[in-house]
């Protein structure tokens, strides 16, 4: 008995330290706080809740990337999740606190490959121009190599007839038959290489020797590098285009093989010129082209609102619960409500230390789990009282109402736990915090109700058959 009371204290205490870090590491002080001297710690900031867009306030951007031109799904998840990272690096320079940028593939089909989107929300930035012209600003870089003389001199042919169709229908004053037009014209005279944005590593201003005119220095990865020097191995005596948001900035002509892993843009380029487009593309050059699709702005004022407006429907939701538990089940109700206040703070906790960015969808999944939490202790206690009613005392009840309901609670925990998997896999991003919130809530409620309450239960050292004992753990309602 004094091992399981000891750990009931612990569990208790443990219980209590989790709730004063979910208080004192919060960013606000709350004011029902002032009376028991919790105030916020500066030294646990960092832990405060991430709030999302809907409950802080802010702009999110939504880009479709164009992964037509890539062959497999690696290229594409690959391409991606270095598209991700430099949108990331370039909203971190420009300081928004805790932006989120994720990859989200939808479930629409665009041209038999899924449509890829990126994801930008940006907390505390409400002017989505800003926003778009933020993210809108960095560079496309890309290598490509001079085509065969083949299809180069089909190209030209295009375009000398097109020129042709161009003079005469300006000379007759019409206008050009489209069906006349061949589709080569439209062609670029280089080929892509592969080697994009996503290889560059680092890039740098340097002066020419000979005449001290401002260039770019360009310093691939190890993947790159080995990219490059097979582009050049292959075009020695050709020129190797450098295209920067789709037009041509440099076009040098290859003499040897470079395996340095560098490269140079040269140019009519001023030093501040010069110097931008080093930042630019240090900032993060993006591995595919992208397009807005939608852009929304959420006012901080709206989201604190609704902030507070869920926060409310929280404490009333607990309160209403524990306060039924201790009307219909008595004393095991109010051990119950104790571990269920333990389960709100190790929630939390978890919900601080991970991080996880709290939506309004997150928070409902969580107010959810609430009631969810004290649903395997309603199958305890029912299957205590019959044991009761059979002539158990009541320490051997406890046992086997823990011991009996234990099939019941694994397999409907069970079932709810796929669900919450099937929905973060398949889910966007809103139904996958929902998911995680739910499927953490559920494993966290196994916890507190079979191993917090049922510690508290038998620390309480009640068993005798006493008519104090029958009334303690019997029916608010019913006996």
């Amino acid at each position: 008995m004094k091992k399981i009371r000891f750990v009931a204290i612990i569990l208790v205490l443990f219980g209590l330290g989790l709730a004063y870090f979910d208080f004192a590491s919060e960013s606000k002080h709350f004011a029902i706080l002032e009376k028991v001297n919790i105030s916020p710690k500066e030294s646990l900031q960092n832990f405060s809740l991430k709030l999302g867009l809907d409950l802080k306030g802010g702009t999110q951007l939504i880009y479709t990337a164009d992964t037509s031109k890539l062959k497999t799904a690696t290229d594409v998840n690959d391409s991606m999740n270095a598209l991700r990272d430099v949108i990331e690096r370039r909203v971190n320079l420009f300081g928004v606190a805790e932006p989120l940028v994720q990859v989200e593939q939808s479930s629409m089909l665009t041209g038999g490959q899924r449509q890829q989107r990126l994801i930008v929300e940006l907390p505390g930035m409400t002017d989505v121009n800003k926003a778009v012209a933020m993210i809108g600003a960095t560079p496309m870089l890309e290598f490509k190599v001079e085509r065969p003389k083949a299809e180069m001199d089909a190209i030209n042919k295009a375009q000398q007839d097109y020129q042709k169709l161009a003079d005469t229908a300006k000379k007759n004053g019409t206008q050009i038959d489209q069906s006349q037009i061949n589709p080569l014209v439209l062609e670029d005279a280089y080929l892509s290489t592969g080697l994009t944005g996503k290889y560059l590593k680092k890039a740098s201003l340097v002066f020419d020797n000979q005449f001290g005119s401002p260039k770019v220095s360009l310093q691939f990865n190890r993947e790159g590098q080995d990219l490059f020097a097979k582009i050049t191995r292959e075009n020695v005596g050709k020129t190797v285009a450098i295209y920067l948001d789709g037009a041509v900035i440099s076009a040098p002509r290859v003499n040897e093989e470079i395996t340095s892993g560098s490269a140079e843009i040269s140019g009519s380029f001023s030093v501040d010129e010069a110097k931008t487009l080093v930042g630019r593309l240090n900032s993060g050059a993006l591995p595919v082209n992208v397009t807005l699709l939608s852009a929304q702005s959420v006012g901080a004022t709206l989201g604190g609102e609704a902030y507070s407006a869920i926060l409310n429907a929280g404490i009333w939701s607990l309160l209403i619960v524990m306060l039924f538990m201790i009307l219909f089940y008595r004393l095991p109700g109010l051990v119950a409500s104790i571990s269920l206040s333990i389960y709100v703070a190790i929630m939390i906790a978890i919900f601080k230390l991970l991080p996880v960015t709290m939506t309004a969808a997150g928070i409902a999944g969580f107010i959810l789990t609430i009631g969810m939490a004290v649903d395997a202790n309603i199958l305890i206690f029912a299957r205590m009282k019959e044991e009761i009613k059979k002539g158990h005392n009541v320490f051997d009840a406890v046992y086997e109402g823990f011991h009996r309901a234990w099939p019941s609670i694994r397999d409907s925990n069970s079932s709810t736990i796929i669900t919450a998997v099937i929905l973060f896999w398949f889910g966007t991003a809103t139904i996958r915090g929902f998911a995680l919130v739910l499927g953490l809530g559920v494993l966290v409620s196994m916890f507190s109700a079979l191993t917090v309450t049922r510690t508290l239960l038998l620390s309480l050292g009640v068993g005798s058959d006493s008519k104090l004992s029958k009334f303690l753990f019997g029916s608010g309602i019913k006996n």
